[in-house]
């Protein structure tokens, strides 16, 4: 064989390798992300809802644009914060005869180290206002008319993750 045939099967070799190695890389790209152990895709930056221990779904900021957007101004610094409310995201996500009165609700942050425990019958009245706003980063951020959750150094920025768990 020719040295010129050799060199002609060794480019070949390298192309069909590289096109092997970059067609995987894309298969991998397109495919969802998954938290191990699960069946339900969540695109990064998502923030998983849990119920029980099991991921019920997961949204990202780009999701709540469908739903209704509320406001109040927060009495710290008389600013607007407008959002959506906790109540319709976990709707969407965990069925109503799911969430008990009594249901706990963890809201966390593990960036910040920060997280909130709230009862499904607080988050349930319209009137406490729990909701996700807008950070500036185009993070979530809770924040409420709750005491225990208006004033802004209470507020769990940078929501990353919720847990549900029924008594």
């Amino acid at each position: 064989m020719s040295t010129n045939r050799r060199i002609l099967i060794a480019v070949i070799l390298i192309l069909v390798l590289a096109g092997v190695v970059i067609g995987v890389d894309l298969l991998q790209r397109a495919t969802p992300k998954r938290l191990p152990g699960t069946a339900i895709p969540l695109s990064p930056g998502s923030v998983p809802i849990y119920l029980n221990g099991e991921l019920t779904g997961g949204f990202a900021p780009a999701d709540l644009e469908n739903l209704e957007q509320v406001s109040f101004t927060d009495a710290e610094e008389g600013k607007l914060q407008d959002g959506w409310l906790l109540r319709e995201v976990m709707l969407l996500y965990v069925p109503a005869n799911k969430l008990k009165p009594e249901a706990q609700i963890v809201i966390s942050s593990s960036s910040r180290n920060k997280s909130i425990q709230l009862t499904w019958a607080e988050v349930n009245e319209q009137a406490n206002m729990v909701m996700f706003d807008l950070s500036n980063r185009g993070t979530l951020k809770l924040v409420s008319l709750l005491p225990q959750l208006d004033r802004r150094d209470e507020w769990v920025q940078d929501v990353d993750r919720i847990e549900v768990t029924q008594p």
